[in-house]
């Protein structure tokens, strides 16, 4: 899991970056949090607002600062997304109903 925050350097993107290692942190999450200034990293993942808390280069929060607990939620709802089984396709259009 790459855990990101992406802003344009203001005092709310900085924050974010602190809350989000915090709840990592508390979290005992194994995960580095990477702060990118890059605004066009952030557009082209279809985000306008800053700051943004992002979890594999998909946005999971943007516009505001959220709480550590908020932060730990996303990051524990996107962990229980990933995790579920994946349906095996057969490879056949009919999505495997033949």
């Amino acid at each position: 899991m790459k855990i990101q925050v992406l802003g344009s350097g203001c005092s709310s993107c900085h924050k974010l970056f602190e809350e989000t290692k915090k709840a990592v942190k508390e979290s005992s999450i194994n995960e580095e949090v990477e702060y990118i200034d890059d605004v066009q990293r952030a557009i082209e993942m279809g985000v306008m607002s800053f700051p943004v808390l992002a979890i594999d280069g998909k946005p999971v929060i943007a516009g505001r600062v959220p709480s550590v607990d908020e932060i730990k939620e996303a990051i524990i709802n996107y962990k229980k997304e990933t995790d579920k089984p994946r349906e095996i396709s057969s490879g056949c259009s009919c999505g495997g109903k033949c």
